[in-house]
């Protein structure tokens, strides 16, 4: 399905089982890495939004993969420019994320971004990390 979607935009996916990989791995490991940076982070509410439009069943799968994919650059541990170094570590993962934003913008609705506030708004007030509350935000723990 991948790659009949990406195919002849010139985008090569081997196949679904690499897009559920990278699934995974964001599903995995986006909450851990977001809570050690979100402090530093100015792009924090557009990269939690992404996320629940990018694990929205209601999202097409054509645009989810392409979310995926910047979500998996934000989770790589190695990426253009470490993440570590102060005020540009995090630019190459802010120029991904815009870049997928801008391209798939007309599918990220108000519930996602309202489901990020209520996020970033728990984390600001200490109940950030509870068992599985980002995910229940916006529903996307089943998905």
């Amino acid at each position: 399905m991948i790659r009949r979607a990406f195919g002849h935009h010139g985008v090569e996916m081997d196949d679904d089982v690499a897009v559920l990989h990278e699934e995974a791995r964001v599903r995995r490991e986006f909450w851990p890495k977001f809570r050690r940076f979100a402090a530093r982070l100015p792009f924090a509410e557009d990269l939690v939004t992404v996320y629940f439009c990018a694990f929205d069943r209601e999202t097409p799968r054509r645009v989810q993969v392409a979310l995926i994919g910047a979500l998996a650059y934000f989770v790589l541990p190695f990426d253009f420019v470490p993440d570590m170094l102060p005020f540009i570590g995090f630019t190459d993962d802010a120029a991904v994320l815009a870049t997928a934003i801008r391209l798939v913008s007309v599918h990220i609705r108000p519930q996602h971004r309202e489901a990020a506030r209520r996020v970033l708004a728990h984390a600001a007030a200490s109940e950030f990390g509870a068992s599985g509350l980002e995910e229940r935000e916006f529903g996307t723990s089943s998905v």
